[in-house]
């Protein structure tokens, strides 16, 4: 096999041992099989390309075409001619295919089910990096460069998967680098043999007797280093605990990928985005509305339900969307015994805020909205469908002001048993604490109504604890119980608490999103900016429904129905519960999270937009840990690829420095200086043949270099001061050989291509000597160890005679 296709197999099965990290991503791995079908036709027309032989752009140019050709032939053959040949219809399809999975993204949890739009976007994702590893290692013959769209694309998959087997991910892509790297070492060695790296190939080899057993010792070497280096990176953050698992290990704060940090519980979904701070510069308006609702003290806008716990975050089920239906379907559980008043809200987003899901008031039973919107029934939720979003939408939302009374909800019956399942459901992973202290809270009450008033109470009046928006409150499973223990903390804790320990009590409950009412703007209309954003815990009653509490002191309203069983004395002013007016909400200080939908992380309008509930940060300000963690790794990213030019440019000036001052120094620096030569020349394309002697290989530099005349009598002038050196009896120093030397770079750098100079200013080929020295090292080392050995066991037969 040659080394060209050797390279082309090794960057095809790097790409794809990377791509593995996308798996975790989606619930189906079907489209591993495709990717990999397609990733051996590009390559293979890559190695045909080459093989005619074409110019290196038309190669990539080539696999470019056959590429688009085959995701035409997968993704939009019903649009394109003939099945393969796209179109404008094509496109036009790739366009929304690609819109639809944007919005499948931003609206699923991981995994998301496998539509064809993500399909898409993973196919085609691959076969784009693909593409670019193989044109920087095959084509132009650079395996280095070609790390960084596999570090690209290991790195999307990394920031956004969680999971145990993240070092796995990490093991392949790693392991696929490095036979790519090695696959190009062995090539470049299998051309020019070790005869620049000088003798030592070790006792009883002949040089040049075997052109292809030169490789053999720095491949070795160069497989043991990698395997060294990729056990290093794997223990290396295990040794690092207060990094949270290192580098491999999931990362995150607050709501949003990982397993949270920073002092909030970790609620990973694909609408909300918990920031590190409240402290926004600007309460800019998100929204304002008008109602015919007689108070709006009740009308909390509402985003979205979180009903999956898993002991660690909170997210939203996946389930199946519909279409809008003129009229919604009558609330959840809820009698006709129940007062109730529609009310009718006219909503109009401000044209920045571009969330994927739409707020109104719940329950709504009417949505009149223009757009693409989609009907998920049991969070009675809208959803933005290809990309809709409420960027400056204004829309009519009827909906129900419900007002059971306390008997009412004392009095609910119990859901039926797979409902009961569904939404009491906690994870053996939840500490003992949070049921144990539910227990103990709720003790001598009488029904499910009362141990939730008794929740309520104890978050917002009389448990002691604090609204926070800068607080520590710890991370992973045990985040529950550390608020628990601090008492601090604003709507995320307290609303994920309550929710949790409801559970544990066997009360079904669930997480909302959204906002409060906002404030009046005059002439009727109000206004809700972003420290109106909020999370509140819904519990459900049998006869009643879906029901607000309000656990978090100084947020929103506590509801009428919850304070006719209130402590004597309680507060029903929402401001009134907690005594530490410095937590208080103020003009200077965010009263409430923001969140972030996907689709504003992409416009860019995200700093300091989307309704959100964002977690709390530290006094000491930013962790030093994650950022000094990430300033080294892209310092590795930014020097591994420069570390060939440092090294060149480093030997470059030891070769020409000071030509000393003995006989010897001055014979040592002209020879220094006519290696410099011919690795100059390597670097530009030309090849060293140090079977010639020094004025013919300076005559074949001039001639494949086509130096001008200055430069050409510079590297004449360099080989005849190495010629006296090595045969002269008495040889005399030459001046100027430094200048000479820099004089041919100059020559050199000036007749090549482009592409040619980058190559040997970035990847010079020459620095392929530090795997020679290298392997001549080990070497050296094996034959003393070697000698030592045999010596100790040579000594006691010694002794004896």
């Amino acid at each position: 096999m040659s080394g060209g296709a050797r390279l082309s197999i090794c960057a095809t099965l790097a790409t794809f041992l990377a791509s593995c990290a996308l798996l975790p991503l989606v619930n189906r791995s079907t489209w591993l099989v495709q990717a990999a079908i397609l990733l051996v036709i590009q390559a293979a027309v890559g190695a045909v390309a080459r093989r005619v032989p074409l110019a290196r752009p038309l190669t990539v140019a080539a696999q470019a075409l056959v590429s688009l050709l085959l995701l035409t032939l997968v993704f939009a053959h019903e649009q394109a001619l003939g099945a393969v040949v796209p179109g404008p219809e094509a496109f036009r399809h790739f366009g929304l295919l690609l819109e639809a999975g944007g919005d499948d993204v931003s609206r699923f949890a991981i995994p998301a089910p496998l539509s064809d739009g993500i399909r898409l976007m993973l196919v085609g994702g691959t076969l784009v990096i693909g593409l670019a590893v193989d044109a920087l290692a095959v084509t132009f013959r650079s395996a280095a460069p070609a790390g960084l769209p596999l570090l690209a694309l290991y790195s999307v998959a990394a920031g956004l998967s969680e999971g145990s087997a993240d070092w796995l991910w990490f093991v392949l892509a790693a392991a696929g680098f490095l036979l790519l790297l090695l696959a190009e070492g062995r090539d470049r060695l299998s051309q020019w043999g070790r005869v620049f790296g000088g003798t030592g190939r070790g006792p009883g080899a002949s040089p040049g007797a075997d052109g292809g057993s030169g490789a053999i010792a720095p491949v070795r070497t160069g497989r043991r280093i990698g395997a060294v280096a990729l056990g290093i990176a794997l223990a290396v953050p295990l040794a690092l605990p207060a990094l949270d698992g290192g580098l491999l290990g999931p990362s995150g704060s607050g709501v949003g990928s990982g397993v949270g940090g920073g002092g909030t519980i970790s609620a990973v979904n694909p609408l909300v985005s918990l920031q590190n701070s409240l402290n926004q510069p600007e309460d800019r308006e998100v929204m304002s509305y008008r109602t015919n609702a007689p108070q709006t003290s009740d009308m909390y806008l509402r985003i979205v339900a979180l009903d999956d716990f898993d002991g660690t975050t909170w997210r939203p089920s996946v389930r199946s969307i519909t279409d809008v239906p003129s009229t919604l379907p009558g609330p959840q559980g809820l009698s006709d015994q129940i007062r109730r008043t529609e009310v009718q809200t006219r909503i109009a987003a401000a044209d920045w805020y571009a969330q994927d899901w739409l707020p109104m008031p719940f329950p709504a039973t009417k949505v009149s909205i223009n757009g693409r919107w989609r009907f998920e029934r049991v969070g009675r939720t809208l959803v933005g469908d290809h990309g809709q979003t409420t960027r400056g939408k204004q829309y009519t939302v009827n909906s129900l002001i419900v007002q059971p009374t306390a008997q009412q909800l004392a009095d609910a019956g119990a859901p039926s048993t797979d409902f009961a399942r569904e939404f009491t459901e906690v994870p053996p992973s939840l500490p003992r604490v949070v049921e144990e202290t539910a227990l103990r809270v709720t003790e001598g009450a009488a029904n499910n109504y009362e141990r939730a008033v008794k929740l309520q109470d104890y978050f917002a009046v009389n448990g002691g604890f604090t609204y926070n928006t800068e607080v520590t409150a710890g991370s992973g499973s045990a985040a529950i119980a550390r608020f628990l223990k601090q008492k601090e903390g604003f709507c995320v804790h307290f609303s994920f608490s309550m929710a949790a320990m409801a559970r544990t009590l066997g009360i079904p409950a669930r997480v909302a999103v959204g906002f409060t009412p906002g404030s009046p703007g005059g002439d009727g209309k109000y206004s809700v900016g972003l420290r109106d954003a909020h999370a509140w815990p819904e519990l459900y009653f049998e006869g009643v429904g879906w029901t607000r509490f309000e656990p978090t002191p100084n947020r929103g309203t506590v509801p009428e129905y919850t304070q006719d069983t209130a402590p004597a004395g309680s507060p029903t002013d929402p401001a009134a519960p907690t005594e530490s007016a410095s937590s208080a909400p103020s003009a200077s200080q965010p009263s409430s999270s923001e969140s972030c939908s996907l689709a504003q992380r992409k416009d860019g309008s995200c700093g300091n937009t989307a309704p959100a509930i964002v977690g709390g940060s530290t006094d000491d300000g930013p962790p030093t840990g994650p950022i000094v963690l990430g300033a080294l790794a892209v310092l590795l990213v930014i020097v591994v690829p420069l570390l060939p030019m440092l090294w060149r440019k480093r030997i470059r000036a030891l070769r020409l420095g000071s030509s000393g001052r003995t006989d010897d120094d001055v014979a040592g620096r002209t020879l220094a200086a006519w290696r410099e030569v011919t690795d100059t020349a390597w670097d530009h394309g030309i090849p060293p043949d140090e079977s010639q002697t020094p004025r013919k290989a300076a005559a074949r530099i001039v001639r494949l270099g086509q130096l001008d005349p200055a430069a050409a009598e510079s590297v004449h002038r360099v080989a005849a001061a190495v010629e006296q050196v090595l045969y002269a009896p008495r040889p005399q120093p030459a001046s100027g050989v430094g200048e000479d030397v820099r004089r041919l770079h100059s020559g050199l750098h000036a007749k090549v291509s482009r592409t040619t100079r980058l190559r040997a200013t970035f990847a010079p080929r020459s620095a392929v000597r530090v795997v020679w020295a290298l392997a001549e090292r080990r070497q050296a080392f094996a034959v003393r160890l070697r000698d030592r050995l045999t010596a100790l066991r040579s000594r006691p037969s010694g002794q004896e005679g």
